[in-house]
């Protein structure tokens, strides 16, 4: 099969859903209303809630949701064959992802930005609102902790992507004051802005930058994983105008770009699919395609960690209602062509089969660098980039979109923090939040020894709980849509397929843990099934209570704004 084809196709699919389906969401399901002030206008902070141009607002959420995950999950789901990776993503992304990033910004923005975790206590009760959280922290953590090895693996493989990398937050910083402070034409601070991000790629093409094998006693990749949480601490304290949002903006354009490469590439060469449609052939030790295609690629099909996002930071910066659309489900859309986009560089971006079958060798062998590898290969052949030019791309690529997750990652975490504090009665500062959100990802990813491995420790439960967040995130989406009388179907349905799917793999792991003695994992795993089944209990129990429900979610609403208020002075004075 040509790889050109699956591009149109899948393309076409998904750029479909936006145009239609999109649409009658927006207008007949949630029924956005732009005479309704945000929560971005009602509590307007200049540090969490800015109204915000929704096209720099898709940037900061597009980045902060795509990360390296949809590139890492199809990467090693096509172990498989490219066509179930292929079909997940795309149906994924047209009918659950779209639908669930759209709805987690809307459900947020009709109660005054408040995070999923927050909502759940309104809508399912306070208890489950106390396992959402113990979901949410766990995600949060694995996300965390896993990205600052990933970046630091890839600044180590691919020492050209240092310069651009550190090298983004300048031009970042520099474009958020454009924007905002000097106010000059956002279509000329971004094409000076990418014009400077390719620039800094071709200084880092020509110098390469390593660190010494050892510092102060510490492994390179231990001195990286520091700087880098040191990074994503401030970060995450900085009001979201000064580096976040434009950083994240650059980086959506960067990433179209690359993508615009790729996929130029892809239509230059025609490179045919090396791998087979259906793998018959998988490695020993490979599990079931049923259930674990279904949480292997979690974000490019659906992602509990983008209702997080929405929820947690872009739902703050939303101007006006029908901006859900482009920068909800449009986001979607973006990481499911990164998806796909991943899903040809690791199967057409090899001679033959044989090279592929040599790359994946066994289950999870793939990942970021065979998409590295494998589109570096694919843009060469297309473009007649250099092959270290264009594998400074991808990596670049990568990386930026995995820190991007990463201090938007903590910044959740620290909010996370703050409401356990509440609901222990304590006023957590935010500095002394964010120290605690990183000093719990910093000494899980040092537990196990100097070299920073323990960051993988539970990354193997990442998948199972990130579907399980978007399952309980679609629950509250359609409790809402009860109780305002509408059919929440199209919140139903990619609920019951992916809790079922993600219960099925949570047994199928838990059997797993056993069988290797991995008694963390298997504890952490008994510890997320018995709080997602508590869960989902509850959701349905609430379901059916919001069809009979007859109040005024108006006069609820400006209770919990009361409430909000009162606590949102509190945290004023950090």
């Amino acid at each position: 099969m040509n790889s050109l084809l699956l591009a149109l196709v899948g393309v076409g699919m998904i750029l479909a859903g936006y145009f239609l389906y999109s649409k009658f969401l927006s207008s007949k399901i949630y029924a956005l209303d732009d005479s309704r002030p945000t929560p971005a206008h009602q509590l307007q902070d200049g540090v969490d809630y800015v109204p915000t141009n929704k096209y720099v607002l898709w940037g900061h959420h597009f980045t902060s949701v795509a990360g390296a995950a949809p590139i890492v999950g199809p990467a090693v789901a096509v172990i498989w064959g490219w066509l179930p990776a292929f079909l997940w993503v795309t149906i994924g992304t047209i009918f659950f992802a779209g639908m669930h990033d759209m709805g987690a910004l809307w459900a947020s923005i009709r109660n005054r930005g408040q995070s999923i975790g927050a909502l759940s206590g309104r809508y399912i009760g306070a208890r489950g609102r106390n396992l959402f959280l113990v979901v949410i922290f766990l995600l949060l953590l694995m996300v965390n902790a896993a990205f600052s090895v990933v970046i630091a693996n890839l600044l180590i493989a691919t020492p050209t992507a240092v310069i651009p990398t550190w090298g983004a937050l300048v031009v970042a910083f520099l474009v958020g004051q454009a924007i905002y402070r000097f106010r000059w034409n956002l279509g000329l601070v971004s094409v000076v802005g990418v014009v400077a991000l390719y620039a800094l790629i071709m200084v880092g093409d020509n110098v390469p930058l390593a660190l010494p094998e050892t510092m102060m006693g510490l492994p390179a990749k231990s001195v990286w994983i520091i700087l880098l949480f040191v990074y994503a601490g401030v970060a995450s304290m900085l009001p979201v105008w000064m580096l976040l949002q434009p950083r994240d903006y650059i980086n959506g354009l960067q990433l179209f770009i690359a993508l615009g490469i790729l996929y130029g590439s892809v239509l230059i060469a025609r490179p045919e699919i090396v791998a087979p449609s259906f793998n018959t052939n998988v490695p020993d030790g490979t599990p079931g395609i049923v259930p674990l295609l279904f949480v292997t690629i979690a974000c490019g099909a659906i992602s509990g960690f983008h209702g997080m996002v929405s929820s947690g930071t872009s739902s703050k910066q939303l101007a006006k209602e029908s901006d859900a659309r482009f920068v909800g489900y449009f986001g979607a859309v973006g990481e499911g062509l990164l998806a796909l986009g991943a899903i040809i560089a690791t199967t057409a971006g090899f001679q033959t089969l044989a090279d592929w079958e040599n790359v994946y060798q066994a289950f999870n062998d793939g990942g970021v660098n065979a998409f590295v590898e494998g589109g570096g290969n694919i843009i060469e052949a297309g473009l007649g980039l250099p092959q270290s030019l264009s594998a400074t791309i991808m990596a670049t690529t990568a990386i930026l979109f995995a820190a991007t997750t990463m201090d938007t990652g903590v910044r959740l975490q620290r909010f996370v923090v703050q409401e356990v504090g509440e609901i222990a009665g304590v006023n957590l500062k935010k500095g002394l939040a964010t120290v605690i959100a990183v000093g719990i990802a910093l000494a899980l990813t040092f537990g196990a020894g100097a070299d920073g491995s323990g960051g993988m420790l539970i990354w193997p439960l990442f998948g199972t709980t990130n579907q399980l967040m978007a399952a309980l995130t679609l629950s509250i989406v359609a409790i809402m849509l009860l109780r305002r009388g509408r059919t929440p179907l199209p919140a139903l349905i990619p609920l019951v397929f992916v809790g079922a799917m993600t219960v099925y793999a949570l047994f199928v792991q838990l059997v797993t843990f056993y069988e290797q003695r991995n008694w963390l994992l298997l504890v952490l795993d008994i510890v997320i099934l018995v709080a997602a089944l508590w869960v989902i209990v509850e959701a349905f129990a609430a379901m059916r209570h919001a069809r009979g429900y007859q109040g005024d979610d108006d006069e609820e609403l400006a209770e919990l704004a009361a409430s909000h208020a009162a606590a949102r002075d509190g945290r004023s004075e950090d």
